[in-house]
Formats: structure tokens, sequence, C-alpha cells
């Protein structure tokens, strides 16, 4: 079973406080979704397996670790996830990067798939879904039952701020998940925004509103 981890960490919750300000601009805004994504990425790797490897330091031949056979692959959602991909980068550089395209349908909320792009061995990968926000989780939902398609088995999936019935919902059609959240906010309203949240995430990543 998946495990919900809810981030307490000073710094990513100081910095959450920081992007959900209306004053902060898209520069600003970017390169704190980044930061965010590298610290939460930071929790959401420490299950990862290590295996012991023989190393030669300048003084003495010695026993390290490294990180075990898995390799790892970024699928953020289209396009606000592309917003958290640098930042996890910085920590796992040899990670492969998928896209998952998807928009909500205005007056449904539900999400239809424009684009799908994904490592050729992606389902032997450590996956870990990214998308800012978990409002509904009709996107996250979506995305993970496509990866799924593609024989992927070990998902992971992060956001920096979620609805509870985003939550609910994500957990419910995929129990086998794990689920790494910034902060949870008191609920949706009648857009399926979250509130207070920050408004779009993709819109103030790349200044499109």
């Amino acid at each position: 079973m998946g495990k919900v981890v809810i981030m307490d960490h000073p710094l990513i919750q100081h910095k959450i406080g920081y992007i959900r300000r209306k004053s902060t601009g898209t520069k600003d805004f970017r390169e704190t979704v980044g930061e965010i994504a590298m610290l939460i990425c930071f929790e959401a790797t420490r299950s990862l397996e290590l295996q012991d490897v023989e190393i030669e330091t300048p003084i003495a031949k010695t026993t390290a670790k490294e990180l075990k056979g898995k390799k790892m692959a970024i699928v953020p959602i289209l396009r606000a996830g592309l917003g958290m991909v640098d930042g996890m980068l910085t920590l796992i550089p040899t990670a492969k990067v998928g896209h998952i395209g998807l928009y909500r349908d205005p007056d449904t909320l539900k999400p239809v798939e424009y684009y799908c792009k994904l490592p050729k061995d992606c389902s032997e990968r450590e996956v870990f879904v990214v998308d800012p926000m978990l409002a509904t989780g009709g996107s996250s939902v979506a995305a993970i039952e496509m990866l799924k398609h593609h024989g992927c088995k070990n998902i992971h999936f992060m956001c920096i701020i979620a609805a509870p019935e985003g939550i609910k919902a994500l957990t419910a059609a995929h129990p086998d998940v794990d689920v790494y959240v910034g902060a949870v906010d008191d609920h949706l309203n009648e857009n399926g925004y979250i509130v207070p949240g920050l408004g779009d995430a993709g819109d103030r990543i790349f200044g499109t509103k």
C-alpha cells in the first residue's frame, strides 16, 4: 500500500508561503517552485535502496554506499509540472524525463489527454510524477493510469499544494502509489480551484496571465 507524506520541513513551509503571495513575480515564483521541488524530492527519495560498493579514497580502500540498480524517471504533467523538473534534476541528474499532457475540461472538470512521451524503458524505472497542484485529482489519476498502461509499477506522485478532495481521489484510484505533498489546503471552490491555494500554477510559472 502507498503512503501519503505531508511535508513539515520549515524551509518547505516558508517557501510555499512565499509562492502563495499574489505579489510574488514570475521569476521568483518559478525559481521557488524549483527549490520546493528539490526539497520534496529529497524526502521522496528517502526510501530508495542502497548497495555497498568498494572504492578507494586518497587515503585508503573502503566500502561506500550507492543507489541500488533502479533507474529513475521524472514525468511532469504538462504544463505546470515542468516547473518542478529542473529542481529534481539537480538532485538526480541521470534521471530520464517523460511528459504527459492533460488539460482540464472547464465544463466537466475531467482530464483530457493530448500528449504522452515516455522513456522507452520507463516500465523498468522508479517513476516520479510531478504536478504543483493536486486539486480534483483527475489529472493525476489519469496520468498514473497512463503510466500503468505502459507497464510502470514503481510510481510516486509529488505535488506542492493539495486539496483534501484530490488526495482522496488519488489514493482511492491508486492505493499503491506513494504521495508526497508540500501542504494540504482547506477545500476546492466551485471552479475546482484550491482554496486558499496560489492561483493557476502554470500561468504563474510561465507568466501567461
